[in-house]
């Protein structure tokens, strides 16, 4: 009796491009391969080879043919190159970074498009890239000491809405309050800054765009109308005179030093796009920026404990005074 030949399982055999990509070469080779040969080759079943054959054919649109006078497939035409992705180990490992960035967001309607994409791709390579995802998953994560409580269906919803131009109906509360509001609301942008989420929409009751926490917000729906959304307006724009997220009408100029405890901190980010950076001689630094809203940058000055003066406006050094006052006056109580 003939032994039988040991076939490796089809979860360890090649990707499915890589065997289309042999299968291109033998064709390409005038050796007309039949689904037998082509299985025992690439140690799969003639089920598989079957639907590779079909998938290279339908969707790749290439000219393969079954002759009968060789039992075998070739290409009844001129092919070119063969269809694949072309991506970079560099490219590969910035992909599996990113997802692992993205894993705080797991449980919305994007995970499983997210990770098909990324099956995809990564099964097209031709050339084997090899990773250890194991030493990748302990050497790399992402962090945060405040990380936002986020309604995933809330933010599934609006992300949606707001692509589909959708119209929304919902309940808002604004910080402080005790009751919320019913707003109509436009959805122009959702946006992640600073790890919190933010929705920019053309608010019906204000009749003007604001700004909307999805954390605050309730009992949503679509209300079954569409909009056109504005052709000026542009997120980039809108925040550009900001710190993070509120805007002003006016603009002015800010200047905050940092000593030398904290000057090396302030170095190592880009805060704002209008920042300029002034070494000092004692070893501080000098921070100018232009900015519409004073509110964000008062309380990021507090956060620094004394090591952050304000130069200019007189204003913003006059809040942060007040706030700093009313601080040691609940501390004395």
């Amino acid at each position: 009796m003939a032994a039988k030949r040991k076939r490796v399982p089809e979860r360890l055999s090649r990707p499915p491009i890589e065997r289309m990509l042999k299968v291109h070469n033998l064709l390409k080779a005038g050796s007309h391969p039949n689904a037998a040969q082509l299985a025992a080759e690439l140690e799969v079943t003639t089920k598989t080879i079957y639907r590779d054959i079909a998938f290279m054919r339908d969707r790749m649109e290439l000219p393969l043919v079954y002759e009968p006078a060789y039992n075998g497939y070739c290409y009844d035409g001129e092919v070119g190159p063969f269809p694949t992705v072309q991506i970079s180990e560099g490219e590969l490992f910035a992909m599996l970074v990113a997802e692992k960035a993205m894993q705080q967001y797991r449980g919305t309607n994007f995970e499983k498009p997210l990770v098909s994409a990324f099956r995809k791709i990564a099964d097209s390579l031709t050339d084997t890239i090899s990773f250890n995802l194991d030493d990748l998953d302990q050497s790399i994560s992402f962090r945060t000491s405040a990380e936002p409580v986020l309604n995933l269906d809330v933010i599934d919803a609006l992300a949606k809405a707001t692509a589909s131009h959708r119209q929304l109906q919902f309940c808002y509360r604004k910080p402080g309050a005790r009751k919320a509001s019913s707003r109509t609301v436009d959805p122009y942008h959702l946006a992640n800054i600073n790890s919190e989420w933010f929705l920019f929409a053309h608010c019906h009751l204000r009749n003007d765009i604001r700004t909307f926490t999805p954390a605050r917000i309730s009992d949503m729906r679509q209300t079954g109308k569409t909009f056109k959304p504005p052709k000026k307006f542009s997120l980039e724009k809108r925040l550009r005179g900001s710190f993070a997220i509120v805007t002003g009408e006016k603009e002015q100029e800010i200047v905050i030093r940092f000593n030398e405890l904290v000057a090396d901190y302030i170095r190592e980010k880009r805060w704002h796009p209008t920042q300029k950076q002034r070494q000092l001689k004692d070893g501080g630094l000098e921070l100018t920026m232009r900015l519409d809203s004073l509110s964000e940058v008062q309380r990021w000055v507090m956060t620094w404990c004394g090591n952050a003066q304000v130069i200019k406006p007189p204003e913003l050094a006059q809040s942060v005074r007040e706030a700093a006052q009313r601080i040691l006056d609940t501390s004395g109580k």
